[in-house]
């Protein structure tokens, strides 16, 4: 997930989805393998690892690069296309604009003409995705799908007056995200990896809700719930962990540059909106304390376009 604290802007959630010619007990050792050769195959086009932890990987005001083209190859390594447009890329990663406008602020309407690749040529996005394919697949191992929810302050909102929590919209999420692409695969054994939600132990609820028809109306049975880690038994079909600094697994990785680029891009269509409307406006990351001196300066501006600060404010 990207922005899982602010108070502006979508929350976004990421999954990935991959296939490995290996049993389930030895899919992290060949993934992680893979990955090595991945990371010698992109090294020759930039000084910067492809796929890591988002954090690393992007950090504000060292430039988008490294971020995007991580995103954009491991989006044309799983469509087989480079996306040269925002559209493209919701043809990949599935709907990024609010599903209903009415309920949303107004100023996602600008993703749509969002230029895509806005930093990195699409040339050499072509060019390192085929590289990257085919180290995966010396591996046996193939990156099939990229997916991205982003949950804008409307309906987080709402979420919240039917009674769900910041941790609960999350996870819901996440598992109906993960849960989609389980069962648009092949019916094979499943693992899942999450990265931790905030500082929640407990998960056999909503993992249960999500993936009750790999259950076959069972539970999700608990394995292990520890400080860094739970883990659960999707039945006798697989099973999913969630672990503290889950990010250093390759797929929870790209899931979460993906999820980061979505939500800056996703920002900057926000700071222009509001920018056009009253010049000199500061732009916002959207985190709480900037969040609180952008929304009293562009008071003046929210009034005048007549957008409910409910719509723009998610709630803690």
């Amino acid at each position: 997930e990207a922005a899982y604290g602010p108070n502006i802007g979508p929350l976004v959630v990421a999954a990935t989805a991959w296939q490995v010619d290996a049993p389930p007990n030895e899919v992290e050792d060949r993934i992680a393998a893979a990955a090595e050769l991945v990371e010698r195959s992109a090294a020759v086009d930039g000084p910067s690892p492809l796929w890591g932890d988002s954090k690393e990987i992007y950090r504000a005001g060292a430039g988008m690069e490294p971020l995007e083209r991580g995103a954009l190859v491991a989006t044309a390594v799983a469509a087989g296309a480079v996306a040269c447009s925002w559209s493209d890329l919701e043809r990949t990663l599935g709907p990024l604009r609010p599903p209903n406008a009415a309920t949303e602020s107004p100023e996602w309407s600008l993703l749509a003409s969002a230029p895509v690749p806005e930093r990195v040529d699409d040339a050499a996005i072509d060019s390192l995705a085929s590289r990257i394919r085919d180290a995966l697949a010396e591996h046996g191992v193939r990156l099939v799908a990229v997916r991205c929810h982003c949950v804008y302050a409307g309906r987080f909102n709402g979420e919240l007056d039917r009674g769900l929590n910041k941790s609960d919209i999350l996870s819901r999420t996440t598992l109906d995200l993960a849960a989609s692409l389980a069962a648009s695969g092949p019916d094979e054994p499943l693992v899942v990896w999450c990265d931790r939600h905030g500082g929640r132990k407990r998960y056999a609820g909503v993992v249960t809700a999500a993936f009750a028809d790999r259950l076959d109306g069972g539970l999700a049975r608990p394995l292990t719930e520890t400080a860094s880690r739970s883990n659960y038994a999707l039945g006798d079909r697989g099973r999913i962990e969630f672990a503290v600094g889950g990010e250093s697994r390759t797929p929870v990785a790209v899931a979460s540059m993906t999820a980061k680029y979505v939500r800056e891009r996703a920002m900057d269509c926000f700071n222009a909106f509001w920018s056009a409307r009253q010049p000199g406006l500061r732009p916002t990351a959207g985190y709480p304390l900037d969040a609180k001196r952008w929304r009293e300066d562009a008071r003046g501006a929210i009034e005048a376009a007549g957008v409910p600060t409910e719509t723009i404010w998610r709630r803690a």
